[in-house]
């Protein structure tokens, strides 16, 4: 079995890792690790430390260092742009999204969205897209966390899309995703759109931006579907399957 991976935001140069704080609370009291066995520690910028357990407190692990590793930036980002979704469907597409290798999630405040963001609320709900963002990274064991942005209008989206390899899912489009060409390096940036569809003024100012309308078969998946599905295809064709 993979050994469970903790994160913390600086990882120690030394031989030797305290790992306390609530991933030591959680590492000692739920996951109830003991001495000898083996725990990842990672800061989710890509190191990660292999150690074993040396000895358990009560507020946490201390840890010996085996070895260090450094996985390498991917050299295309997958870059996610997910329409707001009602209940809990936007934090289980970016638990999905996340464990399947997504680089970059940002939130869109689509026209037909169903839920908007505004005033406090926007600062909660981007906590909880980073909280699932970093615990699904930790439960793929995966060495760097997806940052999450600040939500993003229909008009901040196409600038992103410009000049790019900019993808918008869209059930009608005639092109295949499977068949797209995809680039070498930079970054690939996916559309998402929300349950009630992509409105058609935001299909002409992506189109305008350079972006390319794509299809991935006949069934129309929930928002919530529709990302993760698209990134296991990318993910694939790109070779980042491992």
């Amino acid at each position: 079995m993979t050994p469970p991976l903790f994160l913390l935001d600086r990882l120690p140069d030394g031989p030797r890792v305290s790992l306390l704080g609530e991933e030591g609370r959680h590492a000692a009291r739920v996951r109830r690790l003991r001495i000898g066995e083996d725990v990842l520690v990672g800061d989710g910028r890509g190191s990660v430390l292999a150690c074993v357990v040396v000895d358990v407190r009560p507020d946490g692990l201390e840890l010996q260092v085996r070895t260090r590793h450094s996985e390498p930036a991917p050299r295309v980002r997958l870059v996610v742009i997910q329409a707001l979704a009602k209940g809990d469907r936007a934090e289980l597409a970016v638990e999905t999204m996340t464990e399947l290798g997504v680089d970059e999630i940002v939130p869109w405040a689509a026209s037909r969205s169903v839920v908007q963001w505004h005033g406090d609320r926007v600062e909660r709900a981007l906590e909880r897209w980073r909280r699932v963002a970093r615990e699904a990274s930790k439960q793929s064991r995966r060495g760097w966390i997806p940052s999450v942005t600040p939500p993003a209008s229909t008009a901040d989206v196409a600038g992103r899309l410009a000049g790019g390899c900019g993808l918008v899912l869209f059930e009608e489009a005639s092109a295949s995703l499977a068949a797209c060409p995809l680039p070498e390096h930079g970054e690939i940036v996916l559309v998402v759109g929300p349950e009630g569809g992509i409105a058609g003024d935001e299909l002409a100012a992506f189109a305008a931006a350079g972006a390319r309308a794509v299809r991935m078969g006949r069934p129309v998946l929930r928002t919530s579907t529709a990302g993760p599905a698209a990134l296991a295809g990318l993910s694939v064709r790109l070779g980042r399957g491992g």
